[in-house]
């Protein structure tokens, strides 16, 4: 047993639901930079380094290693945070080492995520080969290659291309010597937890075909294809993975937080996101499980009427920067400006002349913004 563990990065609430998140061969935890801030505000989530990659030592494994001996390392983590279950996802390597939990510690893993990853890496050939370069040579070579390898042409992380070309050759090396010797074909079909899978199609390394052999045999997998991505898709298509991973974890919240993008644009979300702090976190998937994977998401009232209520209630407690917010959502649920007027106007009868002259106020602000001229 190691005395050392695996470096890693907490993020969202202590008492939240535990998530980990598994890199691929030569990135680093900073490979779910865009994912995992955003499923912090439901989930306590831990993203760890591999061997001599990021933060974690070197020596933590060495020539000969398996699959097993990074996933022996991975419980060791969730030990140390006391972690008795947890949901997983992994990356390519990654993935495997969630496979091989899910195979051999069914009773650690809640759910899991296998994102461009595979049952098998193609045999032990090429990997042995690749082993013997890195010891002999280093990483420089194999660094200038990865955009090819791992992103559609004209696309490039360079802080992950840092990352593989500063990783440890050796560390790299024993991780090339699991990939090879890794095979759980035979044992996909013991799978019992709720399974993702997530495909680049136009990934190289592992193919979409890689994943649908992993989805036709494990009895309770979804298999999800992502247009436009090649082997890192939560660094080139991080919206599309959050989407895949939040129906995946967390039903409500995952709606919610979609249905919230929809009617108040990316850029108020992804403002919200960015000022949450553990202190506030709970509070955010308060909003996103109840307001909008409940309230907003019921089929009885449209989006139009929603609007219109909102409006409504915003005006008559003076809630004048939620009210700028909710008239650019009417805009976009289908009011036009002269409804939204109308439903102001109601506002002066039911909640009074001066608190409509303020909403008026605010509303006109909003409408000369998104329309240059108006008001």
């Amino acid at each position: 047993m190691t005395t050392e563990l695996l470096n890693h990065r907490e993020e969202g609430p202590a008492s939240a639901p535990p998530l980990l998140l598994g890199p691929s061969l030569g990135t680093s935890l900073a490979l779910w930079d865009q994912v995992a801030p955003e499923l912090s505000a439901a989930h306590r989530v831990i993203r760890w380094d591999l061997p001599g990659h990021g933060g974690s030592a070197a020596d933590l494994i060495g020539p000969g290693a398996t699959v097993g001996d990074l996933a022996a390392l991975v419980l060791e983590l969730a030990d140390a945070l006391g972690l008795d279950r947890f949901a997983y996802a992994g990356v390519s390597l990654g993935g495997a080492v969630g496979l091989h939990l899910a195979v051999h510690h069914p009773e650690r893993v809640s759910s899991l995520a296998v994102l461009c990853s595979s049952a098998h890496f193609g045999g032990e050939a090429p990997w042995r080969e690749r082993a013997e370069r890195v010891r002999r040579e280093g990483l420089a070579g194999l660094a200038e290659s990865a955009d090819a390898r791992w992103f559609t042409p004209g696309f490039s992380v360079p802080r992950l291309i840092r990352d593989h070309r500063e990783a440890d050759p050796g560390a790299y090396a024993a991780c090339c010597d699991a990939l090879a010797a890794f095979d759980l074909r035979d044992r996909l079909g013991d799978i019992t937890v709720p399974t993702l899978l997530v495909a680049g199609r136009q990934d190289p390394a592992t193919p979409p075909a890689h994943l649908r052999e992993i989805a036709d045999a494990v009895p309770a997998a979804t298999l999800v294809e992502l247009r436009g991505a090649s082997h890192l898709a939560p660094a080139q298509c991080p919206r599309a993975v959050l989407t895949a991973l939040r129906t995946q974890l967390d039903g409500p919240v995952a709606s919610g937080t979609a249905v919230r993008r929809e009617v108040l644009g990316d850029a108020h979300v992804d403002r919200a996101q960015a000022r949450q702090t553990p202190f506030t976190a709970r509070f955010q998937d308060f909003v996103s499980r109840y307001a909008w994977g409940e309230i907003w998401t019921d089929p009885t009232l449209s989006r139009r009427e929603r609007s219109m209520i909102t409006l409504t209630a915003l005006v008559a407690h003076g809630h004048h920067e939620e009210l700028a917010t909710h008239v650019r959502a009417a805009l976009r649920n289908g009011l036009t400006p002269e409804e939204i007027g109308a439903v102001l106007l109601q506002t002066a009868v039911y909640c009074g002349v001066p608190a409509a002259d303020a909403a008026f106020a605010t509303a006109r602000r909003v409408l000369a913004e998104q329309e240059p001229g108006r008001g």
